[in-house]
């Protein structure tokens, strides 16, 4: 999926990084800043929601895109009080363009 992911936005973004679990997501937040961090919600060690969580945490302005497979309303609700920015179901990922590349980004969790 990272590999779809990375080939749909490559062009988007001057640096791409990926990271397999939700603790070096945080780790490579804080050292890299990016603009944006696409997130999943089931991830190893820490889950998306609680990386979100902590990113947000320490870094207000971050903008963060849940990516998941789960878009029940439930789902969405925990990503919006996590802090998410957007939420994209993992079988709309051409969605992730329109997000990335829009001047002002706002939150349509």
């Amino acid at each position: 999926m990272r590999q779809i992911i990375r080939a749909l936005v490559t062009d988007l973004a001057e640096d791409v990084y990926e990271c397999s679990d939700g603790a070096q997501a945080v780790a490579a937040y804080a050292t890299q800043q990016p603009e944006w961090v696409l997130m999943d919600i089931e991830m190893p060690i820490l889950d998306g929601l609680t990386a979100t969580r902590q990113i947000k945490q320490a870094f207000p302005a971050a903008h963060i895109v849940i990516v998941s497979n789960y878009g029940d309303e439930r789902m969405r609700a925990a990503a919006v009080q996590a802090g998410a920015s957007h939420f994209v179901l993992k079988e709309n990922l051409l969605q992730l363009r329109g997000i990335l590349s829009a001047p002002n980004p706002e939150q349509t969790v």
